[in-house]
């Protein structure tokens, strides 16, 4: 879990500071740590790029960018935040090497502080950033490096990266990043669990019938199909951020809220999940692709600096998935895996859906269930049956329990960046993704990914503005379940 220890001096190093992940996230977050005194008064923030800015101009850059993102009520607070800023312009991978130098005379004398890269990068960039910083003198006892997703596009890719980086860096200072982890829900999912007594006796294939996990968007891929063609939703999103879901959902209860205690317990989820290969992908797993619907264009139509290609016809911006995990609490529960571009509502959430009551005294009941929203509105709603009001026949109804943190809760709720910022600058590794994790993932992903590589099919085209191809309702209807939609 974050940590709530006092705020330590760092200096971070963010490289690809000026691109657009930073001045999105990564700078409104350090933003608001600032503003809530969760930043040492001599923490710096180094933005690293080809940029050939100076300091005045990045910090002109960020006034004129970030500041409409974030609430600046005290302009001296603002003015405080814009010292902190630097700019260094490095080439890597060039012959030039003289931005190192720069580098390493700004960084001169605070040898003794916490140094944290973060790579705001492709992932290509990783071992040659590693390899530059160490020749250049700049990795110290204390250093940490911080890994944007995607970690490679398969597995063998996954490790050659992590054996660049752990070359330099021992696993204990390299922190792979996955945004989801840190959202509210997420960490209010293991409280639910491990700290309510309820809960636990029924979290198991006796009182759960399936899990569904979904991570849904409105938004197609504008300007982004150079870099779609070649990843794809099962690449993009299962691969990371709906299998570390779908591990908080399983895992059995660590022994201790310590650092890699419960790390270890998301890894045997991991490995328990049931390989789907061979003809079984067909069975398991569905791939769709939005076609042009209601004024929105289709994938293939996107605005794109160039035509499309085989690869963007064969490429998936909907996946659905069915896995099992091969364990005695989980044998037999399906776990339902589903995202997907231009869809009709853009929602992230956890369902576990219940069993019915083993007898029913009441016509016209259904079955419980648990639902953990971690967007568009964090918070969680667990649905009962309840009497409706009146004379006569008893009539029932679901009726949800809510919890909405922001409506709960006075205090603002951080975003994602602002939690796990805080957590790396504190060296706080559990709610980062460790080497064996990752590789994990992907070898269970790889043996999907390789088989629709070598199939003719084509992902099954789906109206943008829907909730998928039909096939992903029949992977869900060939048992009697279907998927929750409830706004629809």
């Amino acid at each position: 879990m974050s940590t709530n220890s006092p705020a330590h001096t760092a200096d971070l190093v963010v490289f690809g500071g000026t691109g657009d992940l930073s001045m999105r996230k990564l700078l409104p977050a350090l933003y608001h740590s600032d503003r809530d005194g969760r930043l040492s008064p001599e923490t710096r923030v180094i933005a690293m790029s080809r940029g050939g800015l100076t300091d005045a101009d990045f910090r002109g850059k960020v006034d004129a960018e970030v500041r409409d993102q974030v609430p600046v009520d005290d302009p001296a607070m603002w003015q405080r935040f814009l010292g902190r800023l630097h700019h260094v312009s490095v080439d890597v991978g060039g012959a030039d090497k003289s931005g190192w130098g720069a580098l390493s005379r700004l960084l001169a004398g605070h040898e003794q502080r916490d140094r944290v890269f973060y790579l705001a990068s492709p992932p290509r960039t990783f071992g040659p950033f590693c390899r530059e910083l160490e020749e250049a003198g700049l990795v110290t006892p204390r250093s940490r490096v911080v890994l944007e997703k995607p970690l490679g596009h398969d597995l063998p890719s996954a490790q050659r990266i992590n054996d660049e980086v752990g070359a330099i860096f021992d696993e204990r200072q390299i922190f792979r990043i996955d945004h989801y982890l840190g959202k509210e829900t997420v960490q209010n999912l293991l409280v639910l669990r491990f700290a309510n007594a309820f809960l636990e006796p029924i979290w198991n294939s006796l009182w759960i019938d399936h899990v569904q996990i979904t991570a849904a968007e409105t938004v197609g891929t504008p300007g982004r199909r150079g870099y779609y063609d070649h990843a794809g939703a099962l690449r993009d999103m299962v691969q990371n951020h709906l299998l570390q879901l779908l591990t908080l959902t399983a895992m059995e209860p660590p022994a201790r809220n310590d650092r890699e205690a419960i790390r270890d317990e998301k890894v045997k989820v991991l490995q328990a999940l049931r390989p789907i290969t061979g003809t079984e992908v067909d069975r398991f797993t569905v791939r769709g692709q939005y076609t042009e619907a209601g004024g929105m264009p289709g994938y293939l139509d996107e605005p794109a600096s160039t035509p499309p290609t085989d690869a963007s016809r064969r490429v998936e911006t909907f996946t659905a998935i069915r896995a099992e995990i091969k364990n005695w609490r989980w044998a037999g529960v399906p776990f339902y895996l589903r995202t997907g571009k231009r869809m009709p509502y853009r929602r992230s959430e956890i369902v576990v859906q219940f069993k019915d009551v083993p007898h029913s005294i009441f016509p016209g009941g259904t079955p419980n269930r648990l639902v953990l929203r971690l967007q568009p509105e964090e918070g969680i709603e667990l649905h009962i049956m309840a009497k409706e009001p009146g004379a006569g026949e008893v009539t029932l109804k679901p009726v949800p329990m809510s919890l909405s943190f922001g409506k709960t809760f006075t205090a603002r709720v951080p975003e994602a960046y602002e939690r796990l910022l805080t957590d790396v600058l504190a060296g706080n590794p559990t709610l980062f993704m460790r080497r064996d994790e990752v590789e994990a993932a992907w070898r269970w992903i790889d043996p999907i990914l390789s088989t629709w590589e070598s199939s003719g099919d084509l992902p099954e085209p789906y109206p943008a503005g829907t909730t998928g191809p039909a096939g992903a309702h029949e992977l869900l209807g060939r048992s009697g379940r279907q998927w929750h939609e409830e706004d629809v």
